[in-house]
């Protein structure tokens, strides 16, 4: 397996990492407020920084690109409760109005960054964004209906989750402008109605993530939690209750049939929840994914302890299965694919039906990481399951025949920096044991 390493990437503890729609560009931010891009050297493997700003004024927690015929289009979410919109335009054109009077970031020759649209709903510190599928951008009259190729692109979407659990769906109705975005649907996610009882049954460990509740909290605040952390034992109790207990991530429905669907966790209940969004009416919960308690996780205490937050949530690529794959990470150190089910196609026709059921279950558990899971990310075709945790490595998930989920092994930063001299190496077989 190959790999790269970018040595000294950030001035601080990177949060987040997204390729380009290519996987040519490299998107990275940061504790430090900056947002870097990296330019892939196809000949060697190696990375080289073409654009460095400072986007936010607290942590920038989640980066997401738009798909390209939209332009070179990123949004970027904070600590300081914000989303930003970024657009990559030519050079000459940096007379072009921006938005706040955010400054530009270079990109090398020929190109520049321009901030186009500050999106300030959130009354909590916003901790992902991420834009819809493109064939969600483009303006239709049903969600099940998908608009001639020739359609003229009129219309861009997005979605964001903030620590005060709320799920924001914004809209761009002037694409290519991008400096005009409504808030077209917003939802309570812990008030939506429920398929599923919750089961609160295991808890929290502390986290990175405490802050105070000023707009615009201090980096150093994020780093010294993380600093405590490490001091603990990891998957030890905790109450549960806090901001720092919490997960949020969101994540969209790649297959077009069903709509706008999408997957999010937040807050510290353990529980995902599958959303069906509809300009008609209110977004309503299709699904709960609320996995069984540990079997280790001990006694429950009188005043009760929270659940183990969900930390990252990932919707593979259908890539024409019947069903859909669902994979979580959480504090408990857990890796988590679920296996969806939508309800039959002439249900799903009946327009406005209530009536419509989802199913799950959970077809694979790994516990290998023994801490707590940062990210979980598909590949493109929904068929390899990376996952990251606190104890420093990258494990790879896929499936065997009879469609038996199976580790395929981990890497660490010191094997990579090995390769680096070495050339090509030989990933671990993901004993569950190290």
């Amino acid at each position: 397996m190959q790999t790269s390493l970018i040595q000294n990437a950030h001035g601080d503890l990177v949060t987040d990492a997204a390729y380009d729609f290519y996987g040519v560009r490299l998107a990275t931010c940061s504790l430090d407020h900056r947002i870097k891009i990296w330019q892939l050297d196809e000949s060697d493997g190696t990375w080289t920084p073409v654009a460095d700003w400072k986007a936010h004024g607290a942590a920038v927690t989640k980066l997401s690109w738009a798909h390209p015929e939209f332009g070179s289009v990123l949004a970027s979410s904070s600590f300081d409760r914000t989303v930003k919109v970024w657009e990559e335009i030519p050079a000459e054109n940096t007379d072009q109005p921006q938005t706040n009077g955010a400054s530009t970031a270079a990109n090398g020759p020929g190109t520049r960054w321009l901030e186009r649209a500050v999106l300030a709903d959130a009354k909590g510190t916003v901790r992902a964004v991420e834009f819809a599928p493109h064939q969600l951008g483009l303006k239709l009259v049903r969600a099940l209906r998908r608009s001639p190729p020739c359609a003229l692109l009129t219309s861009c979407r997005q979605a964001a989750i903030a620590s005060d659990n709320h799920l924001r769906v914004y809209e761009c109705p002037e694409v290519p402008a991008l400096t005009n975005w409504t808030l077209a649907q917003e939802a309570d996610v812990p008030a939506l109605p429920s398929t599923s009882t919750s089961r609160p049954h295991t808890y929290a460990a502390p986290t990175p993530t405490h802050v105070s509740g000023t707009p615009a909290a201090d980096a150093s605040l994020v780093a010294n939690a993380l600093q405590q952390q490490q001091q603990q034992p990891p998957l030890q109790r905790g109450a549960g209750g806090r901001e720092a207990d919490g997960g949020w991530s969101v994540s969209w429905c790649k297959e077009q049939y069903w709509g706008e669907v999408l997957a999010t966790c937040s807050g510290v209940s353990g529980v995902v929840k599958i959303i069906q969004l509809s300009p008609s009416r209110r977004p309503i919960t299709l699904l709960s994914l609320d996995p069984s308690p540990p079997v280790d996780s001990g006694p429950i205490s009188e005043d009760g302890i929270a659940p183990y937050a969900v930390t990252s949530v990932a919707w593979a690529p259908s890539c024409g299965r019947s069903y859909h794959l669902v994979a979580t990470g959480s504090r408990d150190g857990h890796v988590r694919i679920w296996k969806l089910r939508p309800s039959s196609l002439d249900e799903e026709r009946i327009e406005n039906s209530d009536d419509a059921k989802w199913t799950g279950s959970v077809v694979a558990d790994f516990d290998h990481h023994k801490s707590s899971v940062g990210r979980v990310e598909w590949n493109i075709t929904g068929t390899i399951l990376s996952s990251a945790g606190n104890d420093g490595r990258i494990r790879l998930w896929k499936p065997t025949t009879g469609n038996i989920w199976r580790p395929a092994g981990h890497i660490t930063v010191e094997q990579a920096e090995e390769q680096q001299k070495e050339g090509d190496i030989e990933m671990d077989d993901g004993n569950p044991a190290e």
